[in-house]
């Protein structure tokens, strides 16, 4: 009988572990660690999730350096457990720790996805209506609760390389679903605030958590912290779902 809760749980981790795997492009190492035992697991009741991810690449090319999240008290249907799949009979909250490197952040701001939908954009400039094209965006975590940005900016109509930088304040939003930049400060040669705003709100877009969801979970932050070359958020975990291996 002793065996039988580490089978238990050990099935139940891997299911889960194979589960959020194939939701991420890339993963360099993923532990799930579920804690129960065998009559809880009969009612249906699990004492404990943890996560605990490296090197994940989530969609939009957005890579986040580590993921630790855990919900306890977890409710699951006993039939399905018995099958090694993982179905939640009601949602839980729990909390979650994600680390973002400056190198992580560089490598989302340079991504097909970002690029083309920044040269989507038509900016004014000058009054007149400017298709912009990035050709290198340079993101830094410098310190001073800081982020700074020095783009390199085409305008195709007229075949010119502007530079674009500023730095900014990230906070978190009040409702806690975004990060938005405050007491933002232009570099020297400002050719256009529309064409700073227009990147402002990228860079907000791209450190917004719900980048980070995956199907059933998702998150809310609660507190940011900036330090030089890193960048690290406290977040609220709602999990519907965790998704298993035959999901």
């Amino acid at each position: 009988m002793p065996e039988t809760p580490g089978l238990g749980e050990q099935a139940l981790s891997k299911a889960a572990e194979i589960g959020l795997s194939s939701q991420l492009d890339e993963v360099e190492n993923l532990d799930v660690d579920i804690k129960t035992d065998p009559l809880k697991l009969v009612q249906g009741q699990v004492d404990s999730v943890k996560i605990d991810g490296e090197g994940m690449v989530m969609q939009k090319d957005l890579r986040v350096d580590s993921m630790q999240m855990q919900v306890n008290n977890v409710a699951i249907n006993p039939l399905s457990a018995a099958f090694g799949k993982i179905e939640l009979t009601k949602p839980t909250v729990g909390t979650a720790r994600v680390v973002l490197t400056e190198s992580d952040i560089n490598r989302a701001f340079n991504s097909e996805f970002v690029i083309s939908k920044i040269q989507s954009q038509k900016i004014h400039i000058n009054g007149q209506l400017k298709t912009v094209k990035p050709q290198h965006i340079d993101f830094r975590l410098p310190g001073k609760e800081q982020v700074a940005i020095n783009a390199d900016i085409l305008l195709v109509e007229d075949s010119e390389t502007h530079k674009v930088a500023f730095t900014a304040v990230p906070h978190v939003s009040a409702n806690g679903t975004s990060v938005v930049l405050e007491n933002v400060t232009y570099g020297e040669e400002e050719i256009s605030p529309e064409l700073t705003q227009a990147l402002v709100e990228q860079t907000s877009e791209i450190l917004n958590l719900s980048n980070f969801d995956l199907e059933g979970m998702s998150l809310r932050v609660k507190q940011l912290q900036v330090e030089i070359g890193k960048l690290t958020l406290q977040a609220e975990a709602y999990v519907e779902q965790i998704p298993s291996n035959n999901n």
